[in-house]
């Protein structure tokens, strides 16, 4: 079977580790790298020894043969090239957020309905084996009623990410703390527990005066439309690294926690007639290297965007999975 054609647009950190992970996978071939940086383009040639174009509608134009475009620029290019390549006939793998606004979100969904193609959201925790199992023990009605869930994500972003004249903590191309640095926790709070409403927020800005153009923390509550409450408390302030990502459920048969500073740890399970099985470890070392982080589980991305395109499995995380974390994410920022 011939291998899935890929290429890159936006070899930031993430879009070059997506570079590196294609041109490393026996069944994928990396086929051009797009990035409007030409200064980039010797030390990318050298790497990765593929035709590099400062446009996607440079890439186009060379009608080089590609199957799927991953959209790996800064958050507000991720619609309009998104729904480019849709156009242009190949598959999309989306970096999160898949759009800063969700009627952006919903044309992506449109695109992709109209041209036959499919859209991968890259949200790369539901392959962390302690959400994958939390979603288990939901899924088999483990947990019985929901009462509370808490989610705390507490981390380090300070002038070290926040460099000047970049798109990070702008407005317009950012969006702010909940697209680009929580939208994980979002996804799984909706993946795992469904929709939320009566949304009630704070926000404050502590220590990014200067830095950023938003709040660097949030206190948010809601109600889950399936039954039960919960809190979001998020922070970028911490000072020097980041300190916790957790999911704490309080629910009719027993109580969990999983957290750690990369929600890669169960930290307390007491469910009733249940013993907490031997998880996978979460960031095993493979054929692509350990990488500690929310980006630990990109290869199992990539995996399976090839596995539904050769074998037809199942989108871990669609198109419309990612509108609906862009419409809860614009729900709360509403309330700013």
């Amino acid at each position: 079977m011939p291998p899935i054609r890929f290429v890159i647009c936006g070899v930031g950190h993430i879009g070059r580790r997506h570079a590196a992970l294609v041109s490393r996978h026996e069944r994928a071939q990396l086929v051009g790298i797009v990035d409007v940086r030409a200064e980039l383009r010797p030390e990318l040639g050298a790497e990765f020894g593929v035709p590099f174009f400062n446009s996607l509608d440079a890439f186009f134009a060379s009608e080089i043969a590609a199957d799927v475009l991953t959209v790996a620029t800064p958050n507000n290019l991720h619609a309009p090239q998104a729904i480019a390549g849709l156009h242009h006939g190949l598959h999309v793998v989306v970096e999160k957020p898949i759009a800063l606004q969700y009627i952006d979100a919903e044309d992506i969904v449109y695109t992709a309905q109209q041209t036959g193609q499919l859209v991968f959201g890259v949200m790369q925790n539901r392959y962390s084996p302690p959400a994958a199992w939390l979603k288990q023990v939901y899924n088999e009605s483990r947990l019985g009623q929901i009462y509370l869930v808490q989610i705390n994500c507490f981390w380090n972003r300070d002038a070290r990410y926040y460099r000047p004249g970049g798109w990070r903590g702008t407005q317009a191309q950012d969006g702010g703390t909940l697209f680009t640095q929580f939208s994980h926790f979002i996804d799984l709070l909706y993946w795992v527990f469904g929709d939320v409403t009566n949304l009630q927020a704070r926000f404050r800005d502590f220590n990014h005066q200067g830095i950023t153009e938003f709040e660097d923390s949030g206190l948010v509550t809601f109600d889950l439309v399936r039954g039960g409450s919960g809190t979001l408390q998020y922070s970028t302030a911490v000072w020097d690294r980041n300190l916790e990502s957790s999911i704490t459920v309080i629910a009719e048969h027993g109580s969990l926690k999983i957290g750690g500073q990369y929600l890669d740890q169960v930290e307390y399970c007491h469910l009733r007639d249940y013993t907490l099985p031997a998880l996978p470890p979460t960031n095993p070392a493979n054929e692509y290297g350990a990488y500690k982080g929310s980006a630990a589980n990109h290869a199992q991305v990539i995996d399976n965007v090839i596995d539904v395109i050769q074998h037809g499995a199942a989108v871990t995380t669609n198109a419309q999975e990612g509108a609906k974390v862009v419409e809860i994410i614009e729900r709360i920022y509403r309330l700013r």
